[in-house]
């Protein structure tokens, strides 16, 4: 299925990393993982700055088919006029201005080769908004509105670009371990989710493995929810 791909997880040791770099491994890519743990047919570079793990990827690869933006920032909870001063320029600095220079480092490679394809993991959060989360619900809204921008920008270089905005997905970054245990908050969760159950990594890594294949080559500028009829 992507076999022959090289592609790119940033910070894989997050949010739906482990699942994506996992599965896209077994489709038969070659996965990179900022930020990951080695497994089959996974490399990990230690570059932090988004240029120089573009940079590290081209002299070890020669190309990057296929991106994904898995980026991953806390969602503080805080009302608004208690929000700590500097707090919404460090969620929009991780899950904005991060994967845009990351984004504009790989398309100009992207363009030469004539063909990409971008995937930023966002959230559902800003679909619905998310009272005492602006901060994080405005940032991750920046995201989608990116990739709503850029689908218009790099449309014309076969250069796709998608968002998976998922929430109430089983991930030790949003949902750990002990959360999931709690009987109280696992029932008001279910409460407000249509399909009255968390969703599983792996089905949103899938759903990023569709995007990655080339079989939707027609699709650009979408934001995909996966949050069981929450959004």
């Amino acid at each position: 299925m992507l076999d022959g791909q090289v592609v790119v997880v940033t910070h894989a040791k997050h949010f739906v990393g482990p699942a994506t770099a996992g599965l896209l491994a077994g489709y038969g890519a070659t996965v990179v993982c900022h930020e990951g743990e080695a497994g089959p047919g996974v490399i990990v570079p230690d570059s932090s700055e988004p240029e120089a793990l573009v940079e590290e990827v081209i002299a070890v690869h020669g190309r990057i088919d296929t991106l994904i933006c898995n980026d991953a920032y806390p969602a503080v909870r805080a009302p608004v006029d208690e929000a700590e001063p500097g707090e919404m320029r460090r969620a929009l600095e991780a899950l904005v201005e991060w994967p845009y220079r990351l984004i504009g480092r790989a398309v100009p490679r992207m363009k030469a080769r004539g063909a990409g394809r971008i995937i930023m993991v966002t959230s559902a959060a800003p679909l619905r908004g998310l009272a005492n989360y602006s901060m994080y619900a405005t940032a991750r809204g920046a995201g989608n509105a990116l990739v709503k921008s850029l689908s218009l920008e790099l449309a014309p270089f076969n250069i796709q670009i998608n968002a998976i905005a998922p929430n109430y997905i089983e991930n030790p970054t949003y949902f750990p371990p002990e959360l999931l245990a709690n009987e109280k908050a696992m029932a008001k969760m279910l409460a407000n989710i249509p399909a009255k159950r968390l969703g599983k990594p792996e089905e949103v890594a899938e759903t990023i493995a569709f995007f990655a294949s080339g079989k939707c080559g027609f699709m650009t500028g979408h934001v995909v929810p996966i949050a069981g009829g929450w959004a």
